[in-house]
């Protein structure tokens, strides 16, 4: 075997993510680029269509040649045996990074709080401190619709994975559905819990094409379930002893619910019944997100097809249908994967369907953990902490990847591209920045708000993304 950098070959081993060889190894020249190497997979892999794949060898994504690689593991590397290569298909679509401004908002009267784009990104909602949810034109970026009813700061908002309802929880505990075409309450305001909502869950439209269920969580210790058409209570899980903070309604049927006492609970939401309790947290539970969140919320829409359906026109069965195969395809072949953050600076790993042991105690951040959302592709987790970082660790393994730092201020949120190949954040110190996160840097600087950013979304289909905060202006920013 040469030992000349670019000039010599080398035994290679192809194989998935999955872990499965493809094909036999063979002899590659070290000077082979990515291209190469796209060029070599795709064929042994008979695509028809070209996919675009990122390589990986001993978890080291290959960027320029195999040569380059060689050099600074030259020590390292037995050439007697062949090198696994781990090949990663990527999102076929490229969502260009946003970099201007296209519109100040103004409206509301206090802080924004939330900002969430519809699962097909045409419709946005915003929920604020002056008690109102606005909707807002994308195209003419201008007001839509202002709903009142809520007397109090809306702390929560989600859309229904149809596209067709936003619930809002306030802080004089109620719940209510607003229609985002009319702008119109829906049915009665859900009452029934005795403090604040924290967070609101949908039932995934494969589970329920109709999205009439919706779960609630409460500064009260309670998780209730509604039946949103009947406008009533079915079921109220208790057994958190302290505020739930955060719920996520999974792909497989449980229902997880995160508290200020520590623990993270998982529960059957047909029949309430509770399955396990996570523990491992030495501090308030903050935030959870799950590797299939990004297919749960967008539902039936695919962002690299974006007329495959109109969801307006779409039965419920044909909708369920769609989303029942982008969520199997998100969920692949492993099992849904759950990552908790928190106030103890930790992140843990979990297999909640089946284990109470974590796969992996993440650590590093120095301060409380804000915000965790896994990438679309399920491969990448990104945490927001008050230690003025987000941090990039695998989906799989928990294993910590890179430190993404910029801003000078606590980080609120952060939302991904629909491609997985950028993200944005939010921060106290009133900007967002756009980072590249295969290359861990920061590509855009978006300074524009007068004061905190509480809230940033990226819509599915990657065109725009809008932030809020104390400034209780919306801003939209484009490519």
């Amino acid at each position: 075997m040469a030992e000349e950098e670019d000039s010599g070959h080398i035994l290679a081993q192809f194989r998935s993510e999955d872990g499965d060889n493809s094909g036999a190894p063979f002899d590659l020249p070290l000077s082979s680029t990515t291209e190469h190497l796209q060029a070599v997979c795709n064929q042994m892999l008979d695509n028809e269509d070209a996919v675009p794949y990122s390589f990986f060898v001993e978890d080291t994504e290959i960027r320029g040649s195999l040569g380059e690689w060689f050099k600074k593991q030259k020590e390292k590397v037995n050439t007697e045996k062949a090198i696994t290569i781990v090949y990663q298909p990527q999102a076929v679509f490229r969502v260009r990074p946003v970099t201007r401004c296209t519109s100040s908002m103004p409206g509301h009267s206090e802080a924004v709080i939330s900002v969430a784009f519809s699962p097909d990104g045409r419709h946005l909602a915003s929920g604020s401190g002056d008690t109102t949810v606005r909707f807002w034109d994308i195209f003419t970026e201008t007001p839509h619709h202002t709903c009142k009813g809520h007397s109090h700061w809306i702390l929560s908002m989600a859309w229904s994975p149809n596209g067709k309802v936003v619930a809002s929880g306030c802080k004089n505990a109620e719940i209510r559905l607003w229609n985002p075409v009319t702008g119109q309450q829906m049915g009665k305001p859900l009452v029934g819990h005795r403090k604040w909502i924290t967070c609101l869950a949908w039932q995934p439209l494969h589970k329920d094409g109709q999205c009439r269920y919706l779960a609630s969580a409460s500064k009260d210790g309670d998780v209730r379930i509604w039946n949103t058409s009947l406008s009533k209570c079915e079921l109220i899980l208790s057994g958190h002893t302290q505020n739930v903070t955060c719920i996520r309604w999974g792909g497989e049927g449980l229902l997880y619910s995160a508290s200020q006492d520590r623990t993270i609970k998982v529960w059957r939401p047909d029949d309430g019944t509770l399955c396990r309790t996570l523990q491992g947290h030495g501090h308030w539970v903050n935030t959870m997100a799950l590797n299939t969140d990004y297919a749960i919320r967008t539902g039936a829409y695919d962002p690299s097809k974006p007329q495959a359906v109109s969801q307006a026109e779409a039965t419920a069965e044909e909708l369920t249908t769609l989303a029942e195969e982008r969520y199997q395809q998100a969920k692949s072949t492993n099992k849904e994967l759950m990552v908790s953050g928190s106030d103890d600076f930790t992140l843990f790993l979990w297999e909640p369907a089946d284990n109470k042991k974590p796969i992996a105690r993440m650590t590093g951040h120095q301060q409380l953990i804000n915000d965790v959302r896994f990438s679309p592709d399920t491969r990448l987790i990104a945490s927001a902490s008050f230690d003025k970082s987000v941090k990039l660790w695998d989906g799989r393994t928990g294993k910590f990847i890179a430190t993404l730092r910029g801003h000078v201020n606590a980080v609120y949120q952060v939302a991904w591209s629909a491609d997985s190949r950028l993200m944005c954040s939010g921060s106290k110190d009133s900007t967002l920045k756009v980072w590249d996160v295969g290359q861990h840097t920061i590509l855009m600087d978006l300074p524009g708000h007068a004061d905190e950013v509480f809230a940033v979304d990226w819509s599915p289909d990657g065109e725009r993304v809008a932030s809020g905060g104390r400034d209780k202006v919306l801003k939209v920013w484009r490519t």
